[in-house]
């Protein structure tokens, strides 16, 4: 009886950690930086042509460019795994990740983008730069950040409709907490960084 016990205990543990690995995994914030700018792109722009070119020069300074960058560091043994643990190679990365989101900020400046799109990467710029100085000190939680960004943004746009979402905030920084890569505090900072980042360059070109 005992036995059995300590099985179903150890099985409920992995359903947990599993959970917690989904969450973390597809709640990666390249992935939800790509879902917020499909939105964005779709949402200002009708055709085709000009759908496209806006989620080109967004999701690649944001999704693809950056996660193309941290798959060749690993596989080239420059970082020791994808979540970039080791706080040496965090700084470093997240140096290269303030020069993609600076540069989609001017690309999107550029080709006369929406001023919400160029206010939202103008946003995770600050952020990434943020992170950059934290992370010398600190393992601040980009997961968290990712997650918060994006839902903000979202809400900003369409009001009620996103709000439901908001649940998966919570949900991701379970995840991050229960898998042991962040502290609470370390996820609460990430929800505070990545909200106020937004606001601010959504008041700074006075969408709010």
């Amino acid at each position: 009886m005992r036995t059995n016990r300590v099985t179903a205990s150890l099985r409920s543990r992995r359903v947990w950690t599993d959970l917690a690995k989904i969450f973390s995994t597809i709640c990666n914030p390249f992935l939800t930086a790509l879902a917020l700018f499909v939105i964005l792109a779709h949402a200002f722009r009708n055709d085709t042509t000009g759908f496209w070119e806006l989620l080109f020069a967004s999701t690649f300074f944001t999704s693809i460019g950056p996660m193309l960058f941290v798959l060749w560091l690993y596989a080239t043994d420059r970082i020791a795994d994808l979540d970039m643990s080791r706080r040496a190679e965090r700084e470093a990365v997240f140096s290269a990740f303030v020069v993609f989101y600076l540069l989609g900020t001017c690309t999107l400046w550029l080709i006369g983008a929406p001023p919400m799109l160029i206010a939202t990467m103008a946003g995770y710029t600050a952020s990434a730069l943020v992170v950059q100085f934290i992370t010398r000190f600190w393992k601040i939680s980009t997961h968290a950040i990712g997650i918060t960004a994006p839902l903000v943004a979202l809400v900003v746009l369409y009001k009620w409709q996103p709000l439901p979402f908001l649940v998966l905030i919570p949900i991701v920084c379970w995840s991050r907490v229960y898998l042991k890569a962040h502290t609470v505090a370390q996820v609460v900072a990430g929800v505070a960084l990545g909200g106020l980042c937004v606001l601010l360059f959504f008041h700074i070109f006075k969408l709010v």
